[in-house]
C-alpha cells in the first residue's frame, strides 16, 4: 500500500533551488550562476570564468543525490556541477551555461554517468560548446556490475563510482595535465571502477507517495540510484552475507566488468543511499576489508565511508570497488576544498588497533599484593560472605528491578545491575584480595566498569573509587566499624558531587543516605557494629520505598508523570536498598552462627 510522504520542504517544485541556496550559504567557496529556475549550477568561487588557465572539470545530472554532484565542487575535484530537476538530466541550456561560466582556454571535461538523458543532454551541449570555440571532451562512467552484460546501446549504469572519477579527474587538471591528459586519466578510472548497491527501502520523490515495492523483511539487489527495479528481491540477510555477495558479484570474472585479479591493489567505497545510518556504514566496511583481503587476495589501500551519491530517502548502501595503481592513488591522496570529500583519506594508516593500556599502578599491585588469598582471615571471609549475598540478591532480583524499570525508565536496571553482580562473584572467586577491605573496594569497582553500561555503572564505580580512597587511608591499622561508615560517607559525597543527586531526587542515594546516617548515629552511640549495620539497612529500605512520594529530578524518570511515579518506587533505590540489606543480614547471621 502506497502513503503520503512526510518531507520537510517547501514547494516541492523549488527543492533544489532551495538546496542549492542553503549549499552556497554554508560553503563560502560555491556559488550558483544566477538562472534560477531553468539554470541550476553551482560552481567554484575562486574560478575567473573565460581567463581560468587549468582545464574545467564540470559533472551533473538529477538532484536528489545529495552531496553528489554540487557537493564535490571545489579546487582538486570539480569545477561546476550541473544540477537537473529531481531524478531529471539537466537541460542542454543549464549545461552550456556551466560550460561558458568556468572554462578557460585550456577546455573543459564533461564527466557523465551512463544514462540517456544524461548522455544526450550533455553530448548536445558539449557540441554547441564546441562550435562556439571552447574545447570540450566528455567520458561515460558506467560502474554497475549489478545486472548481466546489456545488450543493445543501453550499457551499465553510472553509480557512486563516479565519484572516485570526480576525484582524479579534478586533481589531474588541478596539476595543470592539458585537457587530453585529464580526459585519459578519467577515462581509465572509469574503467577500472564497479559499484553495485541493496536497498531495504525505495525512495520517495518529494510531493509524492511513497511506493511500498519491497515488502517487510526484504532486500532489494543491485537497483539503480532513481530506484528503479534492480537484479533481485531477496530475504533480508545479515551484513556479512550482504556485502561477500556483493563483492562476489563486483569481482565475477563471468561478467569480468573490472578487471581485478588477486594481488591487486584497490581502493574501497561504502555509500550510504540517503537513510542508512552512519554505524551501518561503518560495520559494511569493517566486514568488507577483511573479505576483500583474504577472499580475494586484493591489497585494501584506500577505505572510503560514507554518503556520497544518495538516492533520496532510500534505506540501503552500495558497495565500489575501483583497481588503484600508485598514480591514481596519488589523485585520490592530493589536496582537494570540496566540501564532501572525506577529511584525511589519504591512506595514512596506523595500525586498527593496539592493546589497552593498564594503569602503572594497577600494574604494580597485581604484581606485588593482588590475587586471592589462599587462607582468608576472619575478616576476609565475613567480607566475602557479604559481597556474594549482596551479589546473589541482585542477581535474583534482576527481573523485577527491569518490571519497575519498565514503567519508570528504560527497562534495563535489572539486567544492568545484573551483568555488574555477576561479574563481581566471578572476579571475587578468582582475583579479590579479601584480606585487604579496601583494594577489595576497589576491585568491586574494576569488576562493574568492565560489564555495566549506562549511568549505573559510571556510579557505582565511583562510589567504589571514593570509598576505597576513604578505606585506604586506615587500611595499615585495620579499618573499625566507624571507618567503615566513614567509608559508605564519602562514597555517597562522591556519587552526588559528580552525578548532581541529592537526597529526595529519587535515586539510589535515597536508599543509601537514611542508611548512612543510622549507621553513623548507632555506632556513635556504641551500638554493636553488626546490629548497627542490620537498623541501617532497614533505614535503606524505608528510603526506597519512600522514592514513591518523590518527584524525580534526575535520569529517565525525570521525564516520567507524577501519576506513574507515585504507584512505583525508583528501581535503582529499591536495587542499592536490597544489596545493602542482604550484605547485613548474612553478616548478622554469621556472627549469630558463631
Amino acid at each position: 500500500m502506497d502513503f503520503q510522504s512526510k518531507k520537510l520542504i517547501n514547494d516541492p517544485n523549488d527543492v533544489v533551488t532551495e538546496f542549492i541556496e542553503g549549499l552556497v550559504e554554508t560553503y563560502p567557496g560555491l556559488q550558483y550562476l544566477d538562472g534560477f529556475p531553468d539554470v541550476k549550477v553551482v560552481l567554484r568561487a575562486d574560478v575567473p570564468g573565460g581567463t581560468y588557465d587549468k582545464v574545467a572539470v564540470i559533472s551533473g545530472g538529477g538532484s536528489g543525490h545529495e552531496p553528489a554532484h554540487a557537493g564535490f565542487v571545489g579546487e582538486g575535484m570539480l569545477t561546476a556541477a550541473i544540477c537537473g530537476d529531481v531524478f531529471a538530466s539537466p537541460p542542454v541550456d543549464s549545461i552550456l551555461a556551466g560550460i561558458r561560466a568556468v572554462t578557460g582556454p585550456p577546455g573543459c571535461l564533461l564527466i557523465v554517468k551512463n544514462y540517456t538523458g544524461d548522455r544526450l543532454n550533455f553530448g548536445l551541449a558539449a557540441e554547441q560548446a564546441k562550435s562556439e570555440g571552447y574545447k570540450v571532451e566528455m567520458v561515460i562512467v558506467g560502474d554497475d556490475c549489478a545486472l548481466p552484460p546489456p545488450r543493445g546501446i543501453a550499457g551499465r549504469r553510472g553509480l557512486a563510482g563516479t565519484i572516485l572519477v570526480h576525484k582524479v579527474a579534478g586533481a589531474a587538471a588541478a596539476s595543470g595535465l592539458a585537457l587530453a591528459e585529464v580526459a585519459a586519466e578519467a577515462k581509465r578510472a572509469s574503467e577500472m571502477v564497479g559499484t553495485m548497491g541493496v536497498a531495504l527501502s525505495v525512495c520517495t520523490l518529494p510531493g509524492q507517495v511513497t511506493p511500498d515495492r519491497l515488502g517487510p523483511g526484504k532486500m532489494e539487489l543491485g537497483l539503480g540510484i532513481h530506484g528503479e527495479p534492480g537484479a533481485a528481491v531477496a530475504d533480508l540477510q545479515p551484513v556479512d552475507i550482504v556485502v561477500s555477495h556483493v563483492l562476489k558479484q563486483i569481482l565475477s570474472t563471468e561478467t569480468n566488468y573490472v578487471h581485478i585479479t588477486r594481488g591487486s591493489r584497490v581502493v574501497l567505497m561504502i555509500n550510504g543511499l540517503g537513510a542508512t545510518p552512519l554505524m551501518e556504514l561503518m560495520i559494511a566496511a569493517g566486514k568488507a576489508v577483511p573479505r576483500l583481503q583474504l577472499e580475494h587476495g586484493l591489497a585494501v589501500e584506500r577505505v572510503y565511508t560514507g554518503s556520497f551519491m544518495t538516492s533520496l530517502d532510500m534505506a540501503g548502501f552500495s558497495i565500489t570497488v575501483m583497481k588503484a595503481d600508485q598514480t591514481i592513488l596519488n589523485l585520490l591522496d592530493a589536496p582537494t576544498k570540496a566540501p564532501n570529500w572525506p577529511v584525511d583519506a589519504d591512506g595514512n594508516h596506523p595500525p586498527a588497533k593496539i592493546p589497552v593500556p593498564l594503569p602503572p599502578s594497577r600494574t604494580k599491585k597485581n604484581e606485588e599484593t593482588l590475587g586471592r588469598p589462599q587462607q582468608l582471615s576472619p575478616e576476609g571471609r565475613i567480607l566475602e560472605i557479604a559481597i556474594e549475598a549482596a551479589a546473589k540478591t541482585v542477581i535474583d532480583l534482576r527481573d523485577n528491578l527491569n518490571e519497575l524499570d519498565g514503567k519508570v525508565g528504560d527497562g534495563d536496571c535489572g539486567s544492568t545491575m545484573s551483568k555488574g553482580a555477576s561479574a563481581i562473584l566471578e572476579d571475587m572467586r578468582k582475583c579479590y584480595p579479601l584480606n585487604d577491605p579496601a583494594e577489595t573496594v576497589n576491585e568491586i569497582g574494576i569488576s562493574i566498569r568492565k560489564v555495566m553500561g549506562g549511568t549505573s555503572g559510571i556510579i557505582y564505580d565511583i562510589f567504589c573509587k571514593a570509598a576505597y580512597a576513604q578505606l585506604k587511608a586506615n587500611s595499615q591499622s585495620g579499618i573499625t566499624a566507624l571507618e567503615w561508615a566513614g567509608a559508605l560517607e564519602a562514597a555517597i559525597d562522591a556519587v552526588s558531587k559528580y552525578g548532581g543527586a541529592k537526597a529526595g531526587y529519587r535515586t539510589l542515594l535515597d536508599a543509601l543516605i537514611p542508611a548512612s546516617s543510622v549507621l553513623k548515629e548507632k555506632l556513635t552511640a556504641g551500638e554493636d557494629p553488626v546490629q548497627a549495620f542490620a537498623l541501617s539497612a532497614e533505614a535503606a529500605v524505608a528510603g526506597a520505598e519512600s522514592t514513591k512520594n518523590m518527584q524525580a529530578q534526575a535520569g529517565r524518570s525525570s521525564y516520567v508523570s507524577a501519576d506513574i511515579l507515585a504507584s512505583v518506587p525508583d528501581p535503582g533505590a529499591v536495587a542499592a536498598a536490597s544489596w545493602y540489606k542482604a550484605a547485613a543480614s548474612a553478616m548478622k547471621n554469621k556472627y549469630q552462627a558463631s
